[in-house]
């Protein structure tokens, strides 16, 4: 049974791993063609520069959810040894800072503080 399963999940980790890197890519190209749009429009330079920290931090944040899938569907079902579980803890651990850290630059609150 494993003989099929780890093909299988090798190839739906790298799948997922490939929408993780296209999401963010998409999104930092859309988040720079809306932003030179707008300054073509001769919109605010300020709005403009937050709402692309936006839009490019959730694209950052959606692709860092996908990345750690792929991490996880990988290691667990292709290559499950105690150095490949440490090392994907390290992973997990760090992108789960980043991802906390840019939660809390988009938002300006911690997660589970009330909304302002």
């Amino acid at each position: 049974m494993s003989n099929f399963i780890a093909p299988v999940a090798a190839w739906c980790a790298a799948i997922i791993e490939a929408i993780g890197i296209g999401t963010i890519t998409l999104f930092a190209l859309y988040s720079l063609l809306n932003a030179a749009t707008k300054l073509l429009k001769k919109a605010d330079g300020d709005s403009i520069f937050h709402e692309l920290r936006q839009l490019l931090g959730r694209g950052i944040l959606l692709g860092l959810e996908f990345l750690i899938a792929s991490d996880i569907i990988y290691t667990v079902a292709v290559e499950l040894t105690f150095q490949t579980i440490g090392v994907l803890a390290i992973v997990v651990l760090i992108r789960t800072f980043l991802s906390l850290t840019l939660e809390v630059e988009m938002s300006g609150k911690w997660p589970w503080q009330e909304r302002r």
